[in-house]
């Protein structure tokens, strides 16, 4: 019995024996537990972060697991700004930096590898990794901090980055790479460290060309009109970022031998706090105004009704006193308008529309705590980023017995030359753009609903 025994053990043996071995040979990751979320720690660095009288041109970066470097040409930053950029590399837990540049004496640098650094487990991000170093005898210690908002938004923007010049001349931010840089935070904060005094000129610059210049009228770039002394006590800045020029749409190439348009007007109630709008596949280069009527069903025609074209003379505007809960017709006769190449509308047409009752809005009434009149305050109604309705404001209360239902982002434009919309700065004439305060909560309009409101405003 016992020999029968054995003999069974020692098959169950040699059975198991080659999986036991198969196991062992392959390196499997553990299973369950938690999920890893701690970023790669820095153990050693060669030569050691804030080394002083810095000499030679590698710099190795040791970590506790393996790393890997990603997207480094978008998040490297050195300063002072070196002519050209240090070679990066990994290898296993090892980050390498080789200088290609000359190092200027006396002189503190930052080597910034933004958010490049992570493991590669996880891809967990070790954010805003910085290396410090100097070629002389200290490390620099001052900063400067601050703040960049949107002009026209009171929005930020995130992609922006800010310069520092130790050249004071206005045509430096045009013509050559700053002395420092720093990137702007979500919140819109900014800081620079380890930075020598002295006096400086700062802007701010979405650069998308990646010149670290001022050179396209339509990147958002922001300015100070005085320079900045820095020193231990030197007080945060706040810019403004504007763009001096718009981005051009883009112009149809289309060849389409026929004149038309679309209109909403006859699709859904016709709003009676907006004109009906005619958009045109072509340019216009005349109207006439007396073939386009608007009418009630008796087809009595509507006085006071204006007519205009906006800037592409692809859009035309019908502005008319309308009543609320109300039947209209607009009868376009087919040669009303001539497009720039003598085309006109194959056929007259007639639209059917019956405008908004009282209890298709809602009412709001709004109380502004700070206000001033001083400032040239104008409340912006906002939906898709664009700005649907604008109201100067003449006292603390606001009331609107017929708002269109939606939700809505607000701000308030402080329009120093009043002419109800933002303007851009200028930076050659050192003109400031307007600046706008974005209000933090949002407005939500019901139907037949009524709501009060109230806002605090900046002091």
């Amino acid at each position: 019995m016992k020999r029968i025994l054995y003999f069974f053990l020692l098959i169950l043996f040699i059975i198991k024996t080659p999986v036991l071995i198969t196991g062992c040979a392959q390196i499997v990751s553990p299973t369950g537990g938690p999920r890893d979320s701690i970023p790669p720690v820095l153990v050693r660095a060669d030569p050691p972060t804030n080394t002083t009288n810095f000499r030679g041109n590698r710099i190795n970066l040791y970590f506790d697991e393996y790393v890997e470097v990603r997207d480094i040409q978008q998040n490297l930053l050195v300063s002072p700004t070196p002519k050209n950029n240090p070679y990066i590399d990994y290898k296993l837990r090892n980050v390498s930096i080789r200088l290609r540049d000359t190092l200027e004496p006396n002189t503190t640098y930052t080597i910034n590898l933004g958010n490049s650094i992570r493991d590669i487990n996880e891809s967990n991000i070790l954010k805003e990794f910085s290396y410090v170093f100097s070629t002389g005898p200290a490390i620099d210690s001052m900063m400067l901090t601050g703040n960049v908002l949107l002009a026209e938004t009171g929005k930020v923007d995130s992609t922006m980055i800010v310069l520092l010049y130790s050249n004071l001349a206005d045509s430096a931010a045009l013509k050559i790479k700053p002395k420092y840089i720093a990137r702007v935070k979500s919140d819109g904060s900014f800081a620079f460290q380890n930075l020598s005094g002295g006096e400086y000129k700062v802007y701010a610059l979405k650069d998308s060309d990646g010149s670290r210049t001022y050179n396209i009228s339509t990147e958002l770039f922001a300015f100070l009109n005085n320079s900045v002394i820095i020193t231990d006590t030197t007080q945060a800045v706040t810019m403004y970022a504007y763009a001096a020029e718009k981005d051009k749409p883009r112009v149809s190439t289309a060849t389409e031998r026929t004149l038309k348009y679309t209109s909403s007007a006859g699709i859904s109630k016709q709003d009676i706090l907006t004109d009906i709008k005619l958009q045109f596949n072509r340019p216009l280069r005349n109207i006439d105004k007396n073939k386009l009527i608007l009418t009630d069903t008796l087809n009595n025609v509507i006085a006071n009704v204006s007519i205009t074209t906006d800037t592409t003379n692809k859009i035309v505007s019908v502005k008319a006193p309308w009543k609320l809960a109300t039947d209209y017709q607009l009868i376009i006769l087919k040669d009303f308008a001539t497009d720039t190449t003598g085309l006109q509308l194959t056929k007259s047409d007639t639209l059917r529309l019956k405008t908004k009752g009282e209890t298709d809005y809602g009412i709001i009434r709004m109380k502004f705590v700070n206000f001033d009149k001083s400032k040239n305050p104008v409340l912006q109604f906002v939906q898709n980023n664009e700005v649907i309705s604008s109201h100067p404001l003449t006292s603390e209360t606001w009331n609107a017995p017929l708002f269109n239902p939606g939700e809505y982002e607000m701000r308030i434009l402080f329009d120093d030359n009043r002419n109800g919309i933002w303007d851009p700065g200028n930076f050659t004439i050192k003109k400031q753009p307007e600046k706008v305060y974005n209000i933090s909560q949002r407005l939500t309009v019901q139907q037949n609903f009524e709501k009060d409101i109230e806002i605090v405003l900046p002091k």
